[in-house]
């Protein structure tokens, strides 16, 4: 009888461990960028031993993603239930570019944490993540709502390829392209894929 409160308690416990885990990795981050914390330091950070923590997400990557799910929630949010053009009530096309330039600001931006926490993440993890997949079932979404003929699910892949963390950092780091001509090609690329008309 007393089987569900026990299964109850530790769920709460899983869950609040959970939360301090992540609570320690993300205050370390905050000091010294992700790129310099390490699964001891958390570990040592969040008082637990480093098997905890390993048990927990599997390994760094698991734990950055974690993190990362959890710093895209606001966008997440603006996008999915947000004003327009972002949020719903905007037609397909708009939202797409609107979601596209949002998205390459804040790859672009220094100071985003989902965007310092995805550099540290394999592309191939971070596509496979929930907000990988989340970026491109609303991408794809889109494109469907805009009468996108042909395969969509592959044309939101090729889409946020271009806006994923290396093509961004490669043009914008390393060839000096500005945030706003990043962005309007994005607009040209969306609107030649759903034929709405040139920029």
């Amino acid at each position: 009888m007393d089987a569900p409160d026990d299964t109850a308690t530790e769920r709460a416990d899983a869950a609040s461990n959970r939360a301090r885990l992540l609570d320690a990795a993300a205050r370390l981050i905050a000091e010294r960028g992700a790129e310099h914390v390490t699964m001891q330091s958390v570990a040592e950070a969040a008082g637990v031993g480093k098997g905890t923590l390993f048990r927990r997400f599997g390994d760094r990557a698991g734990l950055l993603l974690a993190l990362l799910g959890e710093a895209e929630a606001e966008f997440q949010e603006a996008y999915t239930e947000g004003p327009p053009p972002l949020g719903p009530g905007a037609p397909a096309g708009e939202r797409l570019e609107a979601f596209g330039c949002a998205l390459i600001e804040r790859v672009a931006a220094g100071a985003d944490l989902g965007a310092a926490l995805g550099r540290q993440v394999l592309h191939e993890r971070r596509q496979a993540s929930d907000t990988g997949r989340a970026f491109h079932r609303h991408v794809s979404t889109l494109l469907k709502e805009a009468g996108v003929d042909g395969d969509q699910d592959m044309l939101a892949h090729a889409l946020l390829a271009y806006a994923n963390f290396e093509t961004t950092d490669y043009l914008h780091v390393g060839c000096g392209v500005p945030v706003p001509r990043l962005q309007s090609t994005w607009v040209h690329l969306v609107r030649l894929v759903t034929q709405i008309g040139g920029p």
